[in-house]
């Protein structure tokens, strides 16, 4: 008796185990635009998205990208979160009386039917404390939180500073002696 006692308290513990698992799920398939995935803000298009490595590691990266709104009222991009890093800040630079200048902005406005680049010479995203774990060649995920909340986030590719992967523009060279 005791042995069944035993089998069944076995077969109980077993299966009350099982639940806690979880089942295996289908990998996310990477995608260059934040549009494609139904978490994201409503109307929101997020899209270009490119992280730019520091020249000298623990000096600032820069990320920049493409946002823009289909419908609704004016929204702002109140802040921006690349993983891999460790603080990122909205600026802008600007060209007054041919002096160029760069400052750090509070947020930046978004319109229906508009779109907004964050490019260099504009708008930009500093990357503070980038982590060694970005690579040149990979991605990494940018999302954008808007003033009322909602987020949006897109697969950003890493590239160096110059711009390329991981031959940093000189692929091109000849580089015999």
């Amino acid at each position: 008796m005791r042995l069944y006692v035993l089998a069944g308290l076995s077969g109980l513990a077993l299966a009350l185990a099982g639940c806690g698992e979880k089942a295996p799920q289908e990998p996310a398939a990477a995608s260059s635009s934040a549009d494609a995935t139904p978490e994201n803000a409503p109307g929101i298009a997020l899209t270009d998205a490119i992280v730019q490595l520091p020249v000298v590691a623990g000096r600032p990266g820069v990320a920049y990208f493409t946002v823009s709104q289909g419908n609704g009222a004016p929204r702002k991009v109140a802040a921006v979160h690349v993983d891999g890093v460790g603080r990122a800040e909205m600026h802008e630079s600007k060209m007054e009386n041919g002096v160029s200048s760069m400052a750090p902005v509070k947020d930046v406005a978004l319109e229906p039917g508009k779109t907004v680049e964050f490019k260099p010479g504009g708008f930009h995203v500093m990357l503070f404390d980038v982590a060694d774990t970005l690579k040149a060649g990979g991605t990494t995920e940018l999302t954008i939180t808007l003033d009322n909340g909602d987020k949006a986030t897109v697969v950003a590719k890493v590239k160096n500073a110059g711009g390329d992967d991981a031959m940093g523009g000189m692929e091109h060279m000849d580089h015999k002696m």
